[in-house]
């Protein structure tokens, strides 16, 4: 039974308990921070060294169009969690957390029975034990996560209890993750884990043996290369023990980035624009799947796809049914990933609101927690704790959408922009088939187009605002709470 968008009117979640589908897979989501589409070998990169990514995307699904939901990390890890585009659940940009009335990937597939696991940055809200938006209050059994993103020699909370790790950050990661993988491999137990890595987030602190690699280069290209290769090495130690572990004919293995390239030292692949803009090279990121029992041979999709499509995608596969499910923005993929469709079946909506970030200094938080825990004590900072994660402000408007919005419809990307001040307009629209560097305007040369698009977009953004203003959470969290 698939999840179906409901457009209109005030819905709220029932999860129902069931099995998994007959043959559903393992899922294993991985993520990087701050990866652009260019910073792989196999998408052309000059210097880099990525042959654990090459080989994967070689052997299994490589998407060319794939889309972070946001320019920056914390929106998009909540349209990972969602399905649903982060402004709807206030999730604005880095260091605003989900609304506890959200109901997450980990959340719907424990429903089916899965144990889950999320291992790495986190981002999304505290990893204190108590908050309501901690790793563990959003549906992960198990957990060993960062409030942001973090380097060499890691201290982490294992489910809320501060640890020193030596090593690398993306080395660190996948061993906890693969503890995890290892003990439901032994207990035949499905299982769903989230590896989000730390890298390769500024400040850019490699081993010296993976800099050596690009011996030569300045220091901070050393390092970010260096970064990128660590991760490499990581993934490449976890697609092959999934192999040796007999799980990876049976596990959906999916990896992304979380948003496009970063200035200066990272690549967009000849996109225009960078990390914090909604032009192709803040959003387009590097993507590969495989499911060895499923998809046998290589492919590569053109179609646009966006992080928001991994909820539904893994949903469907899975069988879980999520009734009156709150407003969606991704689809299933699963008729483009089999060939049954070419083309994307609904445009790609993006708002950059151009709200501030929230800082969230995660080593300085951890060695600070790590001290207090071992006082005995347990800090109650509302900012690191976030208590207040579910309360919803005064309504927003529903007749102005400031800051920078876009509608994908492919191969057309309508650009909106709107002054915050001002509320003055103005609109930008490309065809990304032949203008991928976003450079030349055609909104003269398609005059019945246009109008259509602005249409699509502004009803979009309205709808977004709708769901902001809280109305996809009709009846309250506490009667989904009770049923779990």
């Amino acid at each position: 039974m698939k999840c179906f968008l409901i457009w209109g009117g005030c819905f709220w979640l029932l999860v129902t308990c069931h099995a998994a589908a007959a043959g559903a897979p393992n899922i294993v989501l991985v993520m990087a921070d701050d990866q652009g589409w260019g910073d792989m070998a196999y998408n052309g990169h000059p210097h880099l060294k990525t042959p654990n990514f090459d080989a994967m995307a070689k052997e299994g699904i490589r998407f060319d169009q794939f889309h972070a939901a946001a320019p920056v990390c914390s929106p998009t890890r909540g349209s990972v969690m969602t399905g649903r585009t982060p402004n709807r659940f206030g999730c604005f940009s880095w260091g605003h957390s989900l609304r506890p009335q959200e109901t997450t990937i980990a959340e719907a597939l424990k429903t089916a029975g899965y144990a889950t696991g999320h291992f790495g940055k986190w981002h999304l809200g505290s990893v204190q034990k108590a908050s309501p938006v901690s790793p563990g209050a959003s549906g992960f059994d198990e957990w060993v996560s960062s409030p942001n993103f973090f380097d060499l020699d890691p201290v982490l909370s294992v489910e809320g209890r501060a640890v020193p790790f030596k090593g690398d950050s993306s080395d660190v990661t996948v061993e906890e993750a693969l503890k995890f993988i290892r003990r439901c491999a032994g207990q035949k137990q499905r299982f769903l884990a989230v590896v989000w890595f730390g890298s390769p987030h500024d400040p850019h602190q490699a081993l010296e043996a993976d800099k050596a690699h690009y011996a030569g280069l300045p220091e901070k290209q050393q390092n970010f290369y260096g970064e990128i290769t660590a991760m490499d090495r990581a993934f490449g130690r976890l697609r092959t023990e999934l192999r040796e572990l007999d799980l990876r004919e049976d596990t959906l293995l999916w990896y992304c980035s979380d948003n496009g390239a970063l200035p200066k030292v990272g690549s967009a692949g000849g996109r225009r624009g960078f990390k914090g803009q909604i032009y192709e090279g803040g959003l387009a990121v590097p993507a590969l799947l495989e499911w060895p029992a499923a998809f046998r041979e290589p492919k590569v999709i053109k179609a646009p796809c966006v992080t928001s499509d991994i909820y539904p995608t893994v949903l469907g596969i899975t069988g879980v049914a999520i009734e009156r499910q709150p407003l969606l923005d991704g689809i299933d993929l699963m008729p483009l990933l089999t060939g049954q469709e070419q083309q994307r079946s609904r445009p790609i909506g993006f708002w950059e609101s151009g709200t501030k970030g929230i800082g969230t200094p995660s080593k300085a938080w951890m060695d600070e927690l790590l001290a207090a825990q071992s006082r005995g004590e347990e800090p109650n900072d509302p900012a690191r704790v976030r208590p207040d994660a579910g309360k919803i402000g005064d309504p927003v408007p529903l007749n102005t959408f400031p800051g920078h919005a876009a509608w994908l419809d492919w191969p057309w990307k309508l650009h909106r922009i709107e002054n915050k001040q001002t509320h003055e307009l103005s609109w930008e629209l490309y065809n990304l088939a032949n203008d991928p560097d976003e450079s030349t305007v055609l909104l003269a040369e398609q005059p019945e187009r246009v109008p259509e698009m602005q249409k699509s977009l502004e009803d979009w953004l309205e709808n977004v605002v709708r769901s902001l203003n809280g109305e996809d959470y009709e009846p309250v969290k506490a009667t989904v709470k009770q049923l779990k």
